[in-house]
């Protein structure tokens, strides 16, 4: 399964962004455009997929409402995500569709709360609300069905996928975020310290499949790359993966 579209509503820069996405996709733009600010809707979903912090915690790690939230975003205060997910690319109907749409509370504890949540499974609705059971506790609107076990059964499949996303931006976040790279690792490992190390753990067959597959797509945005390797350092323990060019 993989995400074959998403659209984003009044999300950090982009007042209105939808992508049909494929199997390899390259987004190029100037700094400051919003290239990172794009890609960290796919460490959100992970986020508000996960048990004991979810819709909360994944906010809350990111500034608040007021910080994800579009600056050109005046009269529609909330943000928006819609995500179709297909098995493969000539499926016609999305196997799933999810959609979330949030904002923040504006009296008493201010915590962010779901306007909408709805799931789709083959061009059925098998999920919308708020629902009967939100009108009648308000606090259930602060969590998303993905994050309930209890509440996600039907559609389960789409929550175990948003866990297995894996988000690696290794370069510009050593510069960004220097502190997540000295102390303790955080959970996900966002930054991906542990990538060599992963890579280091496979049996070496399957370590050179993959990069050899790393090495063909790296070619492409950088012509000069002729070979990719994994050295591993037997004097300090470490990994390391250079690319040689001309």
């Amino acid at each position: 399964m993989f995400i074959s579209r998403i659209e984003l509503v009044n999300w950090r820069n982009f007042r209105s962004v939808a992508v049909d996405l494929r199997d390899r996709m390259f987004i190029v733009g100037p700094n400051a455009s919003g290239k990172s600010n794009f890609l960290d809707v796919f460490r959100f979903l992970p986020d508000i997929a996960k048990g004991g912090g979810g819709l909360q915690k994944g906010i809350d790690d990111r500034g608040g409402v007021s910080t994800l939230r579009c600056l050109s975003a005046r009269r529609d205060p909330s943000i928006k995500i819609r995500v179709e997910l297909k098995d493969d690319h000539a499926e016609t109907t999305p196997k799933w569709v999810y959609e979330i749409a949030f904002a923040q509370q504006t009296r008493g504890d201010r915590k962010p709360y779901l306007i909408r949540e709805q799931v789709w499974g083959q061009g059925k609705c098998i999920l919308d609300r708020p629902d009967k059971e939100d009108e009648k506790d308000k606090d259930r609107l602060t969590q998303t069905s993905l994050e309930q076990i209890n509440a996600n059964s039907g559609f389960r499949e789409i929550s175990r996928f948003f866990e297995k996303v894996t988000y690696l931006h290794l370069v510009p976040q050593l510069v960004r975020h220097p502190r997540e790279f000295s102390g303790p690792g955080i959970s996900g490992d966002p930054f991906g310290r542990s990538f060599l190390e992963r890579i280091g753990s496979v049996p070496e067959k399957t370590r050179k499949s993959r990069l050899a597959t790393i090495e063909k797509s790296l070619q492409i945005a950088i012509p000069q790359l002729t070979k990719l390797e994994f050295v591993t350092d037997l004097k300090g323990g470490g990994n390391s993966a250079s690319g040689s060019g001309s």
